[in-house]
């Protein structure tokens, strides 16, 4: 929480501030006369300053979370939990907890729900320094922004980071082991991510994997597996997360780890020890703030006896918070390439858009993919500024096995973006019945 999902959205939403400012500014008729540059760009900003904003509200979240489970009756505690390999012949289970100050408490609990989290992977010769090789949770420490950066990693991690230190005024180096950013995601959508790197400046270098980072002086060389030698004032090493499981008595307890050290579970949350269940990113099923929560949901509700539906994959939806941001939900290009699946699918462009044209929106698409028979939404890809808004509606239609035509038939506002998620069904739905005719 401290160093993850909340301080790094809060400091893109800063880069995208000026992003979208930058981008758009002329093209709306906006003029500027005092504290721009010549090439239009906004100055620069107060790193110090946005670092000490995105540590206080990171703090205020922890808080209130704190607040809210104080006030439902249970206990914080600060310090290190161990759980305790005996189970007792009631079954319950022994958590001992080391508190900051060496003092040690025993907690017996008849469920215990471990949720760790991870940490930063790290490269043996590319150790952070926490000065000028970081690593992702000690970038809110600068107090000045990078010239140069280097960001080693082009997964959602690198990316998000790499697109909003540039926005900010960095020149960034994205290095990418693999042939393209956002290897993982629709490859569609990291391609309009891509070219835009590229056109606003930003050096991806592809199939250029880092073997190792050092100091020199106050700048820092990064060396490619193929001798190649680059660099930077500072470098962001972004290459994975370990997940936090040593040491905290699991496998000794009965709790089977994967060969990368993440928590087994099955789709209720329960670990193969009794009494145990786990959920987030411990469990390496989906690193997502969204998947975690329910995840710990589920595990509650069925510890309780409450009837509980299992963890469903294909109905989470997942953002990517780039500039612009790409969400998706269901199955996806690759499934459908893979013939995991036989759908249909329709990308529509967002210059089509009446909203985009208007708000200076070049970049971007809808894409949706339906059953051939039915017409049922199974999936579908957003990429847009607030797609992570926009995936709402195809969200809801894979949750519920709504058609094409009953995404068609829904009323949008004119003009609104929202309106090519009902233009994309609406072509879904006439190729599906000129298939039938």
């Amino acid at each position: 929480m401290l160093t993850d999902c909340v301080p790094s959205k809060t400091l893109i939403a800063t880069a995208e501030v000026m992003t979208s400012f930058d981008s758009s500014y002329e093209e709306l008729g906006i003029t500027v006369e005092d504290g721009v540059q010549d090439d239009g760009t906004v100055i620069g900003v107060d790193l110090g300053k946005v670092n000490r904003r995105v540590k206080r509200l990171a703090l205020a979240q922890s808080h209130d979370i704190t607040a809210s489970v104080t006030r439902a009756g249970g206990r914080v505690l600060r310090g290190r939990g161990r759980l305790d390999p005996e189970r007792a012949g009631d079954g319950t289970r022994k958590v001992v907890v080391r508190m900051a100050d060496g003092v040690e408490e025993t907690l017996v609990a008849d469920a215990v729900l471990v949720a760790t989290g991870a940490h930063p992977r790290e490269i043996p010769d590319a150790q952070p320094d926490g000065e000028r090789i970081l690593n992702w949770t000690q970038v809110y420490d600068l107090d000045a922004l990078p010239e140069e950066l280097i960001v080693v990693g082009s997964g959602v991690t690198g990316a998000e980071f790499a697109g909003a230190y540039q926005a900010l005024g960095s020149e960034v180096t994205l290095v990418s082991s693999r042939d393209r950013v956002l290897p993982g995601e629709d490859p569609d959508a990291a391609a309009v991510l891509e070219d835009v790197f590229r056109r606003r400046g930003m050096n991806v270098m592809s199939r250029s994997r880092a073997a190792a980072a050092k100091r020199v002086g106050e700048r820092v060389e990064v060396t490619l597996a193929d001798g190649r030698v680059i660099s930077g004032t500072h470098c962001l090493m972004a290459v994975g997360s370990i997940p936090n499981t040593e040491g905290i008595g699991l496998e000794e307890s009965g709790v089977r780890l994967t060969e990368s050290g993440h928590i087994w579970t099955d789709k209720v949350s329960r670990t193969s020890a009794p009494g145990v269940y786990a959920a987030g990113d411990c469990t390496g099923v989906l690193a997502l703030a969204s998947v975690a929560a329910m995840q710990g949901r589920i595990a509650m509700y069925h510890f309780l006896g409450d009837a509980v539906a299992p963890l469903n994959l294909k109905a989470v939806s997942a953002n990517v918070f780039t500039d612009p941001e790409i969400a998706t939900v269901g199955y996806s290009q690759a499934d459908v390439d893979k013939g995991l699946i036989d759908a249909r699918v329709v990308k529509l462009p967002l210059l089509r858009n009446p909203r985009a044209k208007m708000q200076g929106i070049r970049d971007g698409f809808v894409k949706m993919f339906c059953r051939p028979g039915t017409g049922i939404v199974v999936g579908g890809v957003v990429v847009a500024p607030r797609a992570s808004e926009l995936i709402h509606p195809i969200s809801i239609a894979v949750d519920n096995n709504l058609t094409v035509e009953q995404i068609a038939n829904a009323f949008t506002v004119y003009p609104s973006l929202s309106g090519s998620v009902a233009e994309v069904a609406r072509q879904l739905h006439t190729r599906k019945a000129q298939r039938e005719s």
